[in-house]
Order: structure tokens, then sequence, then C-alpha cells
């Protein structure tokens, strides 16, 4: 559950703002935006439709309670939604995020505003689409997973509730708050199972270290089947039952899906991960470039997943915006919102040295602390030690200005990580610290 599009285009920076008002239908906040009537609700917040004060142009603004919704399980759901929303800012097919705002009760996050509601409710209705529909919004669902992927985040909660439509009928995905980031992955898989059942992979529920993009793949098959037949291909209040059918492939198609359009689903529909088909596999497929030329899919990635977006993975030199500066910003950290220490397992300084500099520093010192070091395809800097990596990303902030973050992404930060060793050794090209790591 989540909002919508609109026509107001997104700030140049998103941005953290306090508001003072409590929130709720027909309140102002910040004398911003008005709230209007209620779009939806979810396990811990509400959704409005609001307007801009400023432009009269719409937004969805949706709003947690900390106090009544926000507990511990809910906390990383809710930091996860904004990481992964303000890292795929540019795909036409995913909800952006304009800004975030919060009081000491609530946190408002002013996303776009999608007028055709739910993709679930339009299905609902005609209970199935054509195969031509079928596939221009399975089109859209793979380019904007392509690039979730070149970015490093696997969504896992693909179903047709998170898919918005906008004036123009083009699909949204949204709800990230189940999302896999690039710092959650050990040796590049996810260990943690979520998702709703009916459309996760099975693998997703062993428990043991999955491809997240893999398991995107299994759920595109069966909302590719979804739309076509009108019903999900595994149903069973017994999930032991759905499993076994699962790994026996046990579904039919009715007679009206032609033959490649079950070849893929089949395909998508692989227990084995390994031999499955993956996203760069299916757009290469006759049956999905059809009525949709190559050309365009090549020009689409060319803009969208190129070289500017794939170094992301480590954002490595990358030129930051305002919403990064302000949320990685001592007080303004998006975590503190709930006083939380749960992402501290990390230091953050700016430094006005060359990165050449900053580099060889790094370098020196995790060798003389016994790290071994490791260049990420992007060209970041990786410091393992056993089962704990830590990651180094340079990022400009200004001219002649750079902010360096170390951050535990791997082994859960057990052990002696030697945070002020590492301090005290990196001190000589520090400008200011801007956070304090935790011991440990």
């Amino acid at each position: 559950m989540d909002p919508q599009k609109s026509p107001p285009q997104p700030s140049s920076a998103t941005k953290i703002t306090r508001t003072t008002s409590s929130g709720g239908s027909g309140s102002i906040i910040l004398e911003k935006y008005q709230l209007g009537r209620l779009l939806g609700r979810g396990s811990f917040a509400k959704v409005y439709h609001a307007t801009s004060l400023d432009d009269n142009t719409e937004v969805a603004i949706k709003v947690i309670d900390k106090a009544t919704t926000v507990d511990a399980a809910m906390e990383p759901r809710i930091v996860r939604e904004v990481s992964a929303m303000r890292l795929l800012d540019h795909h036409p097919n995913i909800l952006k995020l304009h800004e975030v705002m919060a009081t000491k009760s609530k946190i408002y996050l002013v996303m776009e505003f999608a007028p055709g509601g739910e993709l679930f409710a339009k299905l609902s209705r005609q209970r199935r689409f054509s195969e031509s529909t079928s596939r221009r919004f399975f089109h859209q669902i793979v380019s904007a997973l392509l690039f979730c992927h070149q970015n490093g985040i696997a969504h896992r909660d693909i179903k047709p509730q998170n898919l918005l439509l906008d004036k123009k009928g083009s699909l949204k995905i949204t709800d990230f708050g189940l999302s896999a980031l690039p710092e959650q992955k050990i040796d590049g898989l996810i260990y943690t199972a979520c998702g709703t059942p009916a459309y996760t992979a099975p693998e997703v529920v062993y428990r043991k270290g999955y491809d997240g993009s893999k398991a995107d793949a299994w759920s595109c098959g069966v909302l590719l089947y979804v739309f076509l037949v009108g019903s999900i291909p595994f149903d069973d209040s017994n999930l032991a039952n759905m499993y076994r059918a699962i790994q026996r492939r046990l579904f039919e198609f009715p007679p009206w899906v032609s033959k490649p359009a079950r070849n893929i689903i089949y395909r998508l529909l692989d227990p084995n991960p390994k031999s499955r088909l993956n996203l760069d596999e299916l757009i290469k497929l006759p049956w999905f470039k059809r009525s949709f030329s190559q050309e365009s899919l090549v020009s689409h990635e060319q803009q969208f997943l190129g070289s500017e977006f794939l170094d992301q993975k480590f954002r490595y030199l990358s030129i930051i915006n305002a919403f990064d500066i302000i949320s990685m910003s001592s007080g303004l950290d998006l975590s503190g919102l709930f006083e939380s220490e749960m992402n501290r397992k990390e230091m953050r300084f700016t430094s006005k040295s060359q990165v050449e500099e900053i580099e060889e520093r790094v370098l020196k010192i995790g060798g003389e602390l016994g790290y071994r070091i490791q260049r990420g395809k992007g060209g970041g800097i990786g410091l393992v030690k056993g089962r704990v990596l830590l990651v180094v990303e340079i990022l400009q902030v200004a001219r002649e200005l750079w902010l360096v973050e170390v951050k535990v992404v791997g082994g859960g930060g057990g052990g002696d990580l030697q945070w002020e060793e590492l301090k005290s050794g990196l001190n000589n090209i520090v400008l200011s610290w801007h956070n304090e790591p935790l011991p440990g």
C-alpha cells in the first residue's frame, strides 16, 4: 500500500523538513501541504491525497505515527523504504519520493500521486488482461526491476497491490519497505525471509543465502500468470502443500494463454534459482520484444542503467544531493527520527585531501590493522577480516570537499572492529567527524 503519481516535478534535492502539524485529513503540514482524502492504509501507515499550497500540485503523503506503529521491526523497514526510493529516483516506473518531514510523533513521506490507483483494483474489475495489455505492464515492471538490480536493490514484494497507475496509465512500482539494499548482502546474497507467500520465490523461505534479482524474477513469473489468467498459479492455505506444488510446478494454463507466454512463465517459475530465467535473458526473448522495439529498450537501459547509475553500487566519487548530505549529517540522520542506534555501525568524516591521498591512507591503515583489501567494480574499497566487511565510500560534496563513510556491511558487526584505531589512523586527513561509531 503506497501512494501515487502526479504532475509535480520533484525538487532537484529531496530534503528533510520539520513540521508542527499533528497530521490527519484537512491538516496543514508545515504550511506547505493540505491533506485531503484517505487513499489507503497499511500495517504501519496511512496514505493521504494532498495538495501543495505553493502551486496547487497533487502529491500523496504517507503518514507514519511513531508512537503507535513504529517498533523495532518497523524502524528498519521505513529506513529501507526511504533509502531505496532516493537511490531509485531516476526511473519513470518507480514512484518518486519528494521529501521527508518529521515531528516527534509522526513521519511524513511526500511522494508522487498516482491517480490511477492500484493495478490490483483494475485487474479485479477486468478479471484478467489481454496478452498485449499484460505485455505492456510487464515491460514496465521488468524495466524498473532491472534498474533496481543494477543499483544493488531487490524489491522482494512485487505484487499487483504494490503497482500503481499514473494519469496516463503508466505503471509505478512502490512500497520498498521489504526491499534489500546493497549493505544487507553478504557475499552478494540475502539471508532474510520476507514477502507475500503466493508471490515469493521458494528459496526465500528456506532462509539460506539467495540472489535477490532471481527472487524478483520469480515474482515476475507469478505476476505474468496473474495478468493473463486472472488467478495465482499456486494457491493453497496450507503452505506446506503450496510449496510441494511449487517444487513440482503443479499449475495449469487455460487455453487462451499463448505458447510463448507459457514458456516464459514456466521458465520464470523454476524452483531452482540457478536454472531460472533471469531478467537479462528475458528481455531478449521474441515474446517480450513484440510490440516493443529492442532499440527502445536498449536506449532506455542506457539512459537509466548507464555508467553513472551502475557506479551507485559503491556510489564512488559521485555527486550527492542535499537529501544525502542532510540525512548523513549529525542530528538529522533519518535513523535518529526513531531515537535508535540501529545504523551506528559506521563512521563518517569530511576531508579536503585529494582522493588519491584518502585512498592511500585508508589502504595503509587497513593493512596495518590486519584487513584484507578488496576493490569494488565501481572503484570502492572493501576491508575484509574474517566474516566482517567494511566498505569505504568516498563521495564528493562540493569542490575539493569529500565525504568518507566507513560502514559495516557484512558479518553482523561482531568482534573487534578497531574503530578507535581506524579513527586515530585517519585523523590526519580528517576535516571534521560527523558521527561516532558504537564500540565493538
